[in-house]
């Protein structure tokens, strides 16, 4: 046998590769977002998603996005999400300064939600309230309060 033969013809390591990572992109999901319940007038929705307990905790999301609400309404996507499992947070800008306003006790006064629509006791609930498995493409949705 020719040594030649032995080595790979052109292209191969592409389709080797591809090969490989084809199901490791297979597994990836896309996380739909609606978002009710927001202000009559035009605001910035922030939405920001965390894959573990201690970034939820620490607020270290992996990924966030703003979208425009529009009648009290948004849309948005998380896309190619590896299986497991998030939380979200969101809350709507209505004056424009890109965070969250709180009053003199701490309360915000923007609307906000989280996923599964999980309620806290005088804070953000824990991370198990608001963790949803993501393991194919799913749609969720988070009414603002």
């Amino acid at each position: 046998m020719h040594f030649l033969a032995l080595l790979p013809r052109p292209g191969a390591h592409a389709l080797c590769a591809a090969a490989v990572l084809a199901p490791l992109g297979a597994l990836a999901a896309d996380l739909s977002l609606s978002v009710s319940d927001g202000p009559a007038a035009e605001a910035t929705l922030y939405v920001a998603l965390y894959n573990d307990a201690a970034s939820y905790a620490d607020s270290k999301a992996v990924a966030s996005q703003t979208a425009p609400m529009q009648g009290g309404k948004a849309r948005l996507v998380f896309t190619g999400l590896a299986p497991g499992r998030y939380a979200l947070r969101a809350f709507a800008d209505e004056n424009g300064n890109g965070k969250l306003d709180t009053n003199l006790m701490g309360m915000p006064t923007e609307r906000y939600g989280f996923s599964n629509d999980a309620k806290g006791n005088r804070a953000a609930p824990a991370f198990e309230a608001a963790a949803i498995s993501v393991d194919a493409d799913l749609q969720t949705v988070i009414h603002l309060r």
